[in-house]
């Protein structure tokens, strides 16, 4: 030690000029050389640690200290050395985020304290780079970590920053490096290499960005899903190199022109061999179990980890295409759910070990290829849009199943979340019990305001994560509307939507009950530029993410019960995956109408408009001027009119009260006692109109009684409405002074835009016939 001092008293001496640039801090060059020669003999006492992570024999070690000996000498002769400073390559994309550490410039770089200062030495001066490496590996913890827990932290900590070192020795965390080494991520047949490895060519761009999309479209026939549409973006064949299953590069993708494949026409899984389909050996083993509740009715003779419909649904999902399901129902909700958590989870666990594949090749880098960029601008990659905190529930658990089944697992934070998310379930009645899809939907917790991030490790699952260090985040849309906030507030976040790889929409229904602009509020913050930098290594930042692609490659799944139009131009507008988008259409053969057992007249009118804005003006003034005036009179009481839209239940209830009309109301925002009021005004025949409204019907699905008229403003939203509150017509449920049962009457006003509800109510090929029809009037009348 005392040969460094003096060797350092030396340099002073011969750069005196140079030192007084660091101010009063005399011993900067002492404590930077101590530190120096302080990690390297460390080396001694960490000799396993480099023995899995450089793989170097014992002679060569010996050779390392000797050329680290000759470095700090020779770095002390050449101290005085004029120096120019570093150019960073990202120092626009840098000035955007504000001040960052000069440390993120190089995926591969010291963070100890004297970082700073090492970036005004020499460019030139070749040795010090080396020596900076050499020190920097070798600088790691003495002391063991004693848990499984603590390994687990430590990957994460070099998992989205390897400037930071691997400062753990445990058997696990070697297991994990050995993996990584066994494991090639860079297999070009996996349609995850394919997808997200290389930069869109400018021709597809073009096609994928303009509004409406230049798309071929196909049609098949499934055999579970039915009449599928594929929209696939197409662009003029160029003599640039496309990506093919012969070549993969290893150098820089811009210099080769190597681009991204065009999307495909997925082909239908009919034996399912998980390594075929590329899915990780280290959750394969345990999907047979996760999704054994949906394997109870197979074939046991045919057993296969997969039920039909999950089969053909991951074909399309592990296409990386996007996809609109709207036929989720109380029977396939779990065979649904488990697909998505399945492949959210198997394209968290190809990023991580993509990332730490290259972080082991990046230790013995200087700087980083261009093919190591393999991140985000932001660290979470999957987000999960559910309606109710149960279904929250039922998505965690499911991704515990998949990923660590067994019950004494690794899973932090695990009872606070059971605490949490469950409980505070609705009672449901057991005398006039509730409709079998309303229980099912509002078993558990309700509550709908939630979010919570995961980080995804080996051997553990971490809840409750913050969401820049999460890789899934779970929410409501009222629970990240909370956070991303409005435009003017001071406390908004939505930074952590920047690079949302992978976005699941489940019960989508659901969130246009609840509040449909929440969700596009969401949707309208995905993949904006951040505002801060959040510790991210631009370095390692995909190009396309760079260049603000990102919406381009993330896959959306949307899962629905049914098809309404709001949906279809979320899917269409908000949905632009170069891979292309997935369609399922299948005909409704009957209708809801059928399931109607009371006997009477249904008559549908249809309105006239030329477009979906001049249609909310025409509905009012038919409704009020035409239909109304029909039901005015005494004889014609006990009418119930059936509002879809608040908005318009809101208009016509100010017309009622400007017309001093006789009526009551019901909508959700009505208080319990004003609703047994209005419930007991209009049955006794002391209110002329019950004003009712389909989202109140949602939440509570009361049985209204004394209807004799009902009067359909729009198509319902959810079909079965229409037969649900038909039947409640029955006479069971008539006041005995209401009138005859001959004199009851159901009106329906719809339009061209309604074609979707209508459909669903009498089928698909009845309403085309009348949205096509010369005739404005058709009616229907069912019972015995």
């Amino acid at each position: 030690m005392a040969r460094g001092k003096n060797a350092v008293n030396r340099s002073k001496k011969q750069s005196g000029k140079k030192n007084k640039s660091f101010g009063n801090n005399k011993h900067y060059r002492k404590d930077k050389f101590t530190n120096k020669k302080h990690a390297i003999k460390d080396e001694t006492k960490q000799r396993d640690f480099r023995k899995f992570h450089h793989k170097r024999n014992d002679s060569e070690n010996s050779n390392k200290r000797r050329r680290v000996d000759e470095e700090i000498q020779r770095k002390d002769l050449t101290d005085d050395e004029s120096s120019e400073l570093e150019t960073d390559d990202f120092k626009q994309l840098l000035s955007t985020f504000g001040d960052i550490v000069s440390s993120q410039k190089k995926a591969v770089e010291s963070d100890s304290e004297d970082s700073d200062s090492e970036d005004s030495e020499s460019e030139n001066d070749s040795s010090q780079n080396k020596l900076s490496s050499l020190v920097k590996d070798k600088h790691i913890d003495d002391q063991k970590l004693k848990s499984v827990d603590v390994a687990e932290e430590k990957v994460e900590s070099q998992y989205f920053n390897v400037g930071q070192n691997l400062q753990d020795d445990s058997e696990e965390l070697e297991e994990e490096y050995n993996d990584t080494e066994k494991e090639e991520p860079d297999d070009v047949s996996d349609p995850f290499t394919g997808h997200f490895c290389f930069d869109i060519a400018p021709e597809l761009l073009d096609s994928v960005s303009v509004t409406p999309p230049k798309t071929q479209v196909h049609t098949e026939n499934w055999p579970t899903l039915g009449q599928i549409i594929f929209n696939i973006p197409s662009a003029p064949v160029t003599s640039e190199k496309l990506l093919n299953k012969s070549y993969f590069p290893k150098v820089i993708i811009e210099e080769e022109n190597v681009y991204a494949k065009s999307g495909t026409v997925p082909k239908y899984i009919n034996q399912v061999n998980w390594s075929k389909l590329h899915v990780k050996t280290q959750i394969s083993k345990n999907l047979s179990k996760a999704n054994f509740s949906n394997l109870g009715a197979l074939d046991e003779n045919n057993p296969s980890p997969l039920t039909p419909l999950q089969k053909e649904l991951f074909s399309i999902v592990n296409n990386y295409q996007d996809l609109f399901y709207p036929e989720r129902n109380l029977s396939n909700g779990e065979e649904v759910r488990f697909i998505y958590c399945l492949h959210a989870v198997n394209h968290v666990l190809k990023t991580r070990l993509r990332i730490l594949h290259h972080n082991a090749k990046l230790s013995r880098k200087d700087d980083v290829p261009e093919e190591f960029r393999d991140q985000g601008l932001v660290r979470p990659k999957v987000l999960i849009i559910v309606p109710f905190k149960d279904s929250a529930l039922r998505v965690v658990k499911m991704i515990m199943d998949i990923l660590i089944p067994d019950e004494k697992a690794n899973v932090m934070n695990k009872n606070r979340f059971l605490n949490e998310f469950s409980g505070s379930e609705l009672i449901m009645p057991k005398k006039n019990p509730k409709p079998e899809d309303y229980e099912a939907t509002f078993t558990g917790n309700t509550d709908d305001t939630f979010r919570i991030g995961l980080t995804v490790t080996k051997k553990s699952l971490k809840l409750y994560a913050d969401f820049y260090s999460a890789d899934i985040i779970v929410a409501s849309p009222l629970g990240l509307r909370v956070i991303v906030g409005a435009e003017g507030e001071s406390e908004r976040d939505y930074d952590f939507l920047a690079s949302i790889e992978i976005l699941v929409l489940d019960q989508t229904e659901i969130f246009f009950m609840q509040n449909w602009d929440h969700l596009l509020h969401i949707l309208e913050h995905l993949h904006l530029q951040p505002r801060e930098s959040h510790g991210t290594d631009f370095a390692r930042v995909r190009s396309w993410a760079v260049n603000g692609w990102t919406r381009y490659y993330r896959q959306s799944m949307v899962f629905s019960s049914l098809t309404l139009p709001e949906m279809n131009s979320l899917f269409n507008k908000k949905c632009r995956n170069y891979a292309g988008k997935v369609r399922v259409i299948n005909p409704v053969i009957s209708g809801t109408i059928c399931q109607v057992v009371v006997q009477l007249p249904q008559v549908f009118q249809k309105l006239q408009a030329s477009s979906s804005l001049q249609l909310i003006e025409a509905r009012f003034d038919y409704f009020v001027k035409k239909v109304l005036p029909q039901y005015k009179d005494s004889i014609m009481s006990h009418v119930l009119v059936f509002i879809p839209s608040y908005f318009d239940y809101v208009r016509i209830r100010n017309y009622f009260k400007r017309e001093d009309m006789s009526f009551v109301q019901i909508c959700e925002y009505s208080k319990e006692n004003k609703i047994a009021r209005a419930r007991d005004m209009f049955f006794h025949d002391e209110a002329h109109f019950l004003l009712y409204s389909e989202r109140f019907h949602f939440f509570n699905r009361l049985r209204i009684k004394g209807i004799r008229h009902i009067l359909f403003y729009q198509p319902p939203t959810f079909p079965h409405f229409y037969s649900e509150m038909c039947n409640l017509m029955q006479e069971a449920n008539q006041s005995r002074h209401s009138g005859a049962d001959s004199n009851m009457t159901v009106t329906v006003l719809y339009s061209k835009y309604d074609v979707q509800q209508l459909a669903a109510v009498v089928g698909t090929e009845r309403a085309s016939r009348m949205v096509t029809s010369e005739r404005n009037v058709h009616m229907f009348m069912t019972g015995d």
